[in-house]
């Protein structure tokens, strides 16, 4: 019988990360190609089919009312889903091209932290933030 030794420990914030930097550049570069060049044109492209209004319903027929107000709810989380999509995809290039760029001497790649993973992430997603890391505007 082979002992249960509980969950794998988790990476802390000062565990080293092992990566190819080569393939992380090569992997950056293909995914925000891919975003620009094969999702945003599609989206842009599917963007009036999405936004289209449906008449209102007469008040004499409820279930049309109900439908309508539905369809439209879904109508904004579609939206807003495939906005989200693009946008959090090329964050993640992004954040994958700075790893690579800032870690590519051997010297920096020993000192990788999860913390800058996080930290890429959190800058890549916040525009209010400079190159510095600190809030603009406050």
């Amino acid at each position: 019988m082979v002992a249960d030794n509980g969950p794998p420990p988790l990476i802390g914030s000062e565990s080293s990360i092992e990566t190819d930097i080569q393939a992380m550049e090569e992997f950056a570069a293909t995914l925000a190609n891919e975003v620009a060049t094969g999702y945003d044109p599609q989206l842009q492209r599917v963007i009036p089919a999405m936004m289209t209004k449906l008449p209102r319903a007469n008040s004499d027929f409820p279930e049309l009312e109900s439908f309508l107000q539905l369809h439209h709810e879904v109508q904004q989380q579609t939206f807003s889903n495939t906005f989200n999509f693009r946008d959090g995809t090329h964050h993640f290039a992004v954040v994958a091209e700075s790893i690579s760029k800032e870690y590519a001497s051997s010297d920096a790649f020993a000192r990788a932290k999860v913390r800058d993973v996080t930290d890429g992430f959190e800058a890549a997603s916040n525009p209010l933030q400079n190159e510095t890391g600190t809030r603009e505007n406050g």
